[in-house]
């Protein structure tokens, strides 16, 4: 019996694939701080900090102890020892198996479908669909985080941009652009002004025969970075759109794309 944690989205933990409930703010927060330091000893003032911000209790000691024994009970009542909170002399760390989180799972295949992917696009791709799938939000969800938790939370978030992008590379590099257009224009239609994202929509739609929708997703990307950031788009999109106008080699079916980047 392991219990698995699961950050990529709504804070939840599971033992024998059961819901295991961890009650109260302060565990919850306590037990994300210690996820987010993946394996490595949080410090007891960095615990209070991420507690209690500026505003620790008087008896910040006591509770801080009261809290980490709470904790240790919930786990070792639901845990097979796979799961430990250890006492380290710079403070506490929780050990958990290798598959019992799922950002370490995702961040492991996301390396290996990069390293897989110069070698066999089309599996690195499916690796990383998979990869992918562990998302089901914003990471560490709702849980009220501290420093540490927003900082990782952070980086969770920006990987699975990157992750996104390599998937959309790889796909167009195995031939399957017309099954990421849908998702790809989802993702271009949002805030985030992701110019990588449509540059591969662009690519996507040009090698399924829709040249000029390619082109008009070009100029509403550009419309939307004037209005909104007050820039021009960047040169390797300005180049891709002056590539599909004139026909470039390289967007042909089976071409490297990415030697269109500047």
């Amino acid at each position: 019996m392991m219990i698995r944690f699961f950050v990529l989205g709504p804070f939840e933990c599971q033992s024998a694939n059961r819901p295991l409930k961890i009650s109260g703010t302060l565990q919850r927060a306590l037990l994300a701080t210690l996820l987010a330091a993946e394996g490595q000893p949080v410090a007891v003032d960095s615990l209070v900090s991420e507690l209690w911000g500026d505003e620790p209790p008087p008896r910040w000691e006591n509770a801080l102890q009261a809290h980490i024994s709470r904790l240790r009970r919930r786990i070792d009542s639901a845990d097979d020892r796979s799961t430990r909170l250890i006492v380290e002399h710079s403070g506490y760390r929780l050990q958990t198996a290798e598959d019992a989180v799922d950002a370490k799972v995702f961040m492991r295949e996301f390396d290996y479908a990069r390293f897989l992917g110069a070698s066999d696009p089309a599996t690195a791709a499916d690796a990383l669909r998979n990869a992918l799938s562990l998302w089901r939000g914003k990471a560490f969800g709702l849980v009220i985080q501290g420093s540490l938790c927003r900082i990782v939370a952070q980086r969770y978030e920006t990987a699975r941009v990157v992750a996104l992008e390599t998937l959309f590379d790889l796909e167009l590099r195995s031939g399957r652009h017309m099954d990421i257009i849908p998702m790809l224009s989802e993702l271009v239609e949002q805030l985030s002004l992701n110019e990588r994202f449509c540059e591969q929509l662009m690519i996507a739609l040009y090698r399924s025969g829709q040249q000029a929708r390619a082109l008009s997703t070009y100029t509403q990307m550009r419309d939307r970075l004037h209005e909104e950031l007050g820039v021009e788009p960047t040169v390797t999109l300005r180049n891709l759109f002056n590539a599909i106008l004139n026909h470039h080699e390289a967007l042909r079916l089976g071409a490297d794309h990415a030697v269109l980047r500047t």
